[in-house]
């Protein structure tokens, strides 16, 4: 369901010297953006909607925004790629959305939280360092390249990660909760790796060392 992007983009040089894109080892570059997720497209009901941070927040309760409240929230833009898992790459895109930092001054963590689960519609969860959640990069996005975000692409939440493979930005997203410990999301306890980074082509679980993540 959640698919998700940076290293931003990089450019090399072929030995003509044509300017070529830079690309993660074993992804090709797509044009276009493929829809891609597991499950169902859920029904946005405004009404309904709630976006939830919870756990272990420095407070000890939950914050929670309305979708009016959350989208009237400092919008920022930022330009990255996308690593699909699948090995396809598109670059360059314009994301428009809350930076995750807004929400984690808004809604701050307890001193001992390591990780977030980021959860989406239909109980599907994708987990994070909190220090990748924070990257300046990170946002919620709403919109992509001007464009308010399709619902095969995510709307009316998605969460943008350039820096790791795009599963770990879940579509459809309803909520942060704060950890004090690793736990795997919906793809990590099937096999994808616990981190994700796409650089060092972590996709499945049984590349990972040491310390990258709680045992399956």
């Amino acid at each position: 369901m959640g698919q998700p992007l940076e290293h931003q983009s990089g450019e090399g040089r072929d030995p003509a010297g044509a300017t070529q894109p830079e690309l993660p080892p074993g992804q090709r570059l797509q044009r276009g953006w493929p829809v891609t997720h597991y499950g169902p497209v859920p029904k946005f009901r405004p009404e309904r909607w709630e976006f939830r941070v919870f756990g272990a927040t420095a407070g000890g309760g939950k914050h929670c925004w309305t979708h009016e409240e959350l989208t009237a929230l400092p919008h920022t833009t930022v330009v990255a790629d996308l690593h699909c898992v699948t090995k396809f790459s598109m670059l360059g895109a314009e994301w428009g959305g809350i930076p995750a930092r807004t929400l984690l001054d808004l809604a701050p963590p307890a001193a001992d939280v390591t990780h977030v689960m980021v959860w989406a519609e239909y109980g599907f969860s994708s987990n994070l360092r909190l220090s990748d959640f924070a990257d300046e990069q990170v946002l919620f996005a709403t919109h992509k390249d001007g464009e308010l975000l399709t619902a095969e692409h995510g709307f009316p939440l998605r969460l943008i990660v350039p820096h790791l493979y795009a599963w770990k930005g879940p579509k459809w997203v309803r909520g942060v909760e704060y950890m004090t410990a690793d736990r795997r999301g919906f793809w990590e306890e099937r096999g994808y790796h616990n981190v994700g980074d796409p650089w060092q082509e972590q996709r499945y679980s049984y590349q990972e060392e040491p310390g990258d993540g709680p045992g399956l």
